[in-house]
């Protein structure tokens, strides 16, 4: 099977919490990891994926101690994003963000 991805995978596990977006604006938040990220999405093992077309909101905990350009006082980075679940598949889900992002420093 051919490669279909465009941009450059990396395995990295990173805890997200997944909230659900809907019209009866009820909240629902999923924590789960990160199995591989890019730059416009990622995967998440779970046993309960979301139905496709599902849209979510992310905030994904970046660990900053390898990350030498960053200050000193923050000792994370959170990543905020929305997206959409792609694929739903019985061990995880795949969910493609969307182009707005905000990421801000996190002493947590």
């Amino acid at each position: 099977m051919a490669e279909k991805r465009r941009l450059e995978r990396f395995d990295l596990v990173m805890p997200a919490a997944i909230e659900l977006i809907n019209e009866h604006h009820n909240e629902r938040i999923i924590n789960l990891l990160t199995i591989n990220i890019c730059s416009g999405g990622a995967y998440f093992h779970t046993n309960q994926p979301l139905p496709e077309g599902t849209q979510v909101k992310l905030d994904l905990v970046l660990p900053l101690e390898k990350l030498r350009k960053l200050k000193k006082e923050h000792k994370k980075a959170l990543i905020k994003v929305t997206g959409k679940v792609l694929r739903a598949e019985s061990e995880g889900m795949a969910i493609c963000f969307d182009k707005d992002y905000q990421i801000a420093g996190s002493t947590k």
